[in-house]
C-alpha cells in the first residue's frame, strides 16, 4: 500500500491510500478518485514531505514502535502561535455571525424544514442536530452547515 496527498484545482489537499503508484495512475485517468470536499476529479498528486525511516541500529529508540513503521516530521512547527490565533479569529468571526443569529435549540431541523419549504419566514438560526438530522437535510437540499467552534447554549451559559 502506498499512501499520496492528493491536490483537486480547488486547492483542497486529501490522502488516499492505493495498492500501487499504478494502480493511482489507472484510478486518476479513470476519473474515479473525486475531492471528498467538492467532487472535483481533476486531481495530482500534492507535495508531501517523506517519510523517513529510522535508522536500523536507532529503531528500538522508537518508544516501542513496530520496526517497519516510517515516522514522519512536519515540515513546521505549529508552536508559533499561528493556530491559535487563526482559531482565536475564526471564533470571533463565528460570535459576530451568531450574534444575528437566533437560538433554537433541539427543534433546529424543524425550524430550518420549514423555512426552507416556506412555510414560516427566511431568518438566521442555529442550534443542535444529530448527525442523521444533518444529513437528511443535507440530502434534501436545506442549506446548513456546522458551526467550526462549539458554543453554549444560551440556557447553560453562567
Amino acid at each position: 500500500m502506498i499512501s499520496f496527498d492528493l491536490k483537486c484545482a480547488g486547492a483542497h489537499v486529501f490522502e488516499v491510500w492505493f495498492r500501487s503508484s499504478a494502480d493511482y495512475d489507472r484510478q486518476r485517468e479513470a476519473g474515479q478518485i473525486p475531492c471528498p470536499v467538492c467532487g472535483d476529479l481533476d486531481v495530482a498528486k500534492a507535495v508531501m514531505a517523506p517519510a523517513v525511516a529510522a535508522k536500523g541500529n536507532q529503531r528500538t529508540a522508537a518508544a516501542g514502535r513496530p520496526d517497519d513503521v516510517a515516522l514522519s516530521v512536519p515540515a513546521e512547527p505549529a508552536s508559533d502561535g499561528r493556530i491559535k490565533a487563526l482559531m482565536s479569529a475564526l471564533a470571533k468571526a463565528q460570535a459576530q455571525a451568531l450574534e444575528t443569529s437566533q437560538w433554537v435549540g433541539a427543534s433546529f431541523a424543524d425550524k430550518a424544514r420549514a423555512m426552507h419549504y416556506g412555510e414560516a419566514d427566511q431568518a438566521a438560526i442555529h442550534g443542535t442536530a444529530s448527525p442523521d438530522e444533518a444529513r437528511a437535510m443535507i440530502e434534501e437540499g436545506v442549506p446548513v452547515a456546522p458551526l467550526l467552534v462549539p458554543v453554549v447554549p444560551p440556557d447553560r451559559a453562567n
